[in-house]
């Protein structure tokens, strides 16, 4: 029987993106090929333990939500985190991936809520952007720009014409890199260029101060 290595399950606001405040389970699996410099959860990168589809299922069933969110790391790392986004589908959940984009996305299950970072130059593993992944999105999908500094925005502003975003998926997250950029200055920038996208800053660090991401 497959097995997922997983680093923790756990129960909380949904801290950024679409459903931002709703309670949700978050299933953060272990494992990055990515090294980004603003990343708040080295601590997935290595460690976790061994758990079968059934048994996360359960501990995910035990916390009566309606939102489930399938993160890392990156989830897709591994090959077990599509079949458990299928089967919490399948089960009635409301299914969100959180991926940086540098794994092929085609096969995730069209129900699941792909929420795909684009990387951004000041990431430093801008080179890792798996750009053919953007013709798997759809409507039901959101990019992330992780915005370090104003270089990043405009690159950022580039891609989000390139390749006509905001009339790919439903929203186009532009989010301040925490402690690298006023989140003033950047929500300044949007509306001085009238960008077509949501800016979002991580909720649970407003709340919570909460270092890793949700």
């Amino acid at each position: 029987m497959e097995q997922l290595r997983i680093t923790e399950i756990f129960y909380s606001l949904q801290g950024e993106a679409r459903t931002v405040g709703c309670p949700t389970v978050f299933v953060r699996l272990t494992g990055c090929p990515l090294r980004c410099g603003y990343c708040d959860t080295e601590y997935a990168f290595s460690g976790g333990e061994l758990m079968t589809l059934s048994q996360v299922m359960d501990v995910v069933a035990s916390f009566g939500a309606t939102y489930v969110t399938v993160t890392g790391g990156e989830p897709l790392a591994q090959p077990g985190a599509i079949p458990l986004c299928t089967s919490l589908c399948d089960a009635g959940y409301e299914v969100s991936l959180e991926t940086s984009g540098a794994i092929d996305v085609s096969m995730v299950d069209p129900r699941v809520v792909k929420v795909m970072d684009l990387k951004t130059p000041g990431s430093l593993e801008v080179d890792k952007n798996l750009l053919s992944n953007i013709d798997c999105l759809t409507e039901n999908d959101q990019v992330k720009f992780v915005i370090c500094d104003r270089e990043d925005y405009e690159w950022s502003k580039r891609q989000l014409e390139k390749y006509a975003l905001a009339d790919k998926v439903s929203d186009v997250l532009f989010s301040p890199s925490f402690g690298q950029i006023e989140a003033k200055d950047l929500a300044e920038w949007v509306l001085a260029d009238r960008l077509p996208v949501r800016f979002q800053l991580q909720l649970h660090k407003l709340l919570w101060a909460d270092a890793a991401g949700h």
